[in-house]
């Protein structure tokens, strides 16, 4: 799917476009399963594909890999996901309690971000989750200079307090409600416009 069939408003700036974000190299990682928790806690939609182009207008994202338990049943999703630009790293999930499904995807995230910076892979890195357990990645990368942001998914109250502590700039997905929210399509002659 192209940018402009996402976002029919870039086709008039297609131009603009691809000459600012071919002058970044940054990678998006995104722990799926946080941003879905937060996602269904905001009380509104978020919009996969404007969030993977949002990644790229704003941040510079080329390569965004989206990290998340395989459960053959959301098959469709997947590939929607897959479509809308997003690269999918899953972990095998284990299931426990009354069927719940557990699909720690954290260290595959830290490792394949290390192995990416000490590779010189991107430029810089964002970071879109909530979880403390991503603070020493954070630090790390910011060190080497190969940070760009944080982007929670939770509120600032929720955002974890050792992601807070690294210092870095943390943006709320819940600030963006405008951009990436879903937009319901309206039925055809619904209010006699049509």
């Amino acid at each position: 799917m192209e940018i402009n069939e996402v976002f029919p408003v870039f086709s008039k700036n297609i131009k603009r476009y691809n000459f600012m974000i071919n002058n970044k190299n940054n990678v998006a990682y995104v722990d799926g399963a946080n941003l879905h928790k937060a996602a269904l806690q905001l009380g509104w939609n978020l919009d996969y594909a404007r969030l993977r182009v949002w990644l790229t207008e704003k941040y510079g994202v080329k390569q965004a890999y989206l990290f998340l338990g395989l459960i053959p049943k959301y098959k469709n999703l997947y590939t929607y996901l897959q479509e809308v630009g997003f690269t999918l790293v899953f972990k095998e999930v284990t299931y426990y309690g009354k069927g719940k499904v557990k699909g720690n995807c954290d260290a595959d995230l830290i490792v394949r971000a290390m192995k990416e910076a000490f590779e010189n892979i991107h430029n810089k890195a964002v970071l879109v989750a909530s979880d403390g357990d991503y603070a020493v990645l954070v630090s790390f990368l910011a060190e080497k200079q190969k940070f760009e942001t944080i982007l929670s998914p939770a509120p600032p109250e929720k955002c974890s307090v050792l992601l807070k502590r690294t210092n870095v700039k943390i943006a709320y997905i819940k600030d963006q409600r405008s951009i990436l929210e879903a937009v319901k399509e309206k039925a055809p002659d619904v209010d006699e416009t049509a």
